[in-house]
């Protein structure tokens, strides 16, 4: 069973500097470069350290989702076994199965939310490391682009082709290295990603908003 921490760090973290697509030598374009953050992020000094840390950090949290997902897997294997026997009857009963897979299907959901709150302390600190650093890149790019006297930046992802003279990800990298050589791995108690203060100050605008039109009826 598979345990989502709802962010997409772990998606980013086997990431690698992006070498730009190959293209034929020829001569630059004065200005021009192409980076990408999300390779930079995560081969930054500072995360790499976090990720170091973090199985020793929280080291309680991690031990016991392992143990609970054991348990979760031994109590379903028998289960699986069974259903795997029976659908390949010669005349499987397919209200027994349904049951069956129903039973299965809420303990495997009732399990991954369970392992999800075991892991929320590591899964709040990836996000808090990753939010330092991105707090940082905009700067990290900014010096890049100053020391390489570039104006314009591309995607990878925008780019067909392109000489590795355009690559700017050591650039970016080296300055962030600078600027934020370790990251602080565990959160603040009452910290929370940026994406939920924004969304709890958007309803807090809204129901005051509510509020100010229903006073002024």
């Amino acid at each position: 069973m598979k345990t989502s921490h709802k962010i997409i760090a772990a998606a980013l973290a086997a990431a690698a500097p992006v070498a730009l697509p190959a293209a034929a030598s020829a001569q630059t374009v004065p200005g021009l470069a192409v980076a990408n953050p999300d390779a930079i992020v995560v081969n930054s000094a500072a995360y790499k350290l976090s990720e170091q840390q973090r199985p020793t950090t929280y080291k309680a949290q991690i031990d016991a989702a392992e143990q609970r997902r054991a348990q979760i897997q031994a109590q379903l294997e028998p289960m699986l076994q069974k259903y795997q026997t029976d659908s390949q009857a010669a005349s499987p009963n397919q209200a027994s199965l349904q049951q069956q897979a129903q039973q299965i299907q809420r303990i495997q959901q009732s399990g991954e939310a369970e392992l999800n709150r075991l892991l929320q302390p590591v899964a709040m600190s990836r996000a808090y490391v990753l939010e330092q650093i991105s707090e940082k890149l905009p700067d990290a790019m900014e010096a890049a682009k100053k020391s390489r006297k570039i104006t314009l930046v591309l995607n990878p992802a925008a780019v067909v082709s392109a000489d590795q003279a355009y690559n700017l990800n050591q650039a970016v990298l080296t300055e962030l290295d600078r600027m934020l050589p370790q990251a602080q791995l565990v959160p603040p108690a009452d910290w929370k990603p940026a994406a939920q203060r924004q969304a709890e100050a958007a309803q807090a605008a809204a129901a005051q908003g509510n509020a100010a039109a229903a006073g002024g009826r």
